[in-house]
């Protein structure tokens, strides 16, 4: 009977064991998982605003950029999408450890985009790519980048890191582009009533 309760309570013991770490996993992928959502919430709405923006600008002004006031040497408006989806697709790159693509050309964009349509498909891509980043979060890194990833700046960044980065910069792009689109007599789309 003695050996019995010793071999019950031995049982017990690993069970709890198990469902403990079982407990605690789920806990990490929750977290994962809610990181994922919010991250990807954000990555929506940037996308739900700066496309229709992009794209409510009529292809003949994409070479527009101010001249009155500060703006001496500012980016044309075609040239500021395709930084900003350049810088997408190397952060959304960096956050996957993969290369940097090489048509991003130091966040320039490739020199082969230039037409309204393929500027926006760019821009497209590059939120596809951000979003697949964002998958990866909670991920193990296979790649020769270990995660945490420190491609572009002095120390550790992690995934969440270069995703949130790229989504401050797209914001402040925004910003731009609803000045750009404002300058030319178009009211950006989220402003219409």
């Amino acid at each position: 009977m003695q050996k019995m309760k010793w071999i019950t309570v031995l049982v017990v013991w690993l069970a709890a064991g198990n469902l403990l770490a079982q407990a605690g996993q789920q806990v990490v992928d929750t977290k994962d998982a809610r990181e994922k959502r919010a991250l990807q919430s954000l990555l929506n709405l940037a996308e739900k605003v700066i496309i229709p923006a992009v794209d409510a600008m009529p292809a003949d002004k994409f070479g527009f950029a101010p001249t009155d006031g500060e703006f001496k040497g500012v980016r044309t408006l075609g040239q500021m999408v395709k930084h900003l989806s350049a810088t997408n697709h190397i952060l959304a790159a960096a956050a996957l450890g993969e290369e940097a693509p090489v048509d991003a050309g130091d966040e320039v964009g490739p020199e082969s985009v230039r037409t309204k349509s393929e500027i926006v498909n760019y821009l497209n891509g590059s939120f596809a790519h951000l979003s697949k980043a964002i998958e990866s979060i909670g991920q193990t890194n296979t790649s020769a980048n270990p995660s945490p990833i420190s491609p572009l700046k002095k120390g550790e960044v992690t995934r969440s890191a270069l995703v949130v980065e790229s989504l401050m910069h797209a914001c402040d792009h925004y910003g731009q582009i609803v000045e750009y689109l404002r300058m030319n007599g178009v009211v950006p789309p989220a402003s219409r009533p």
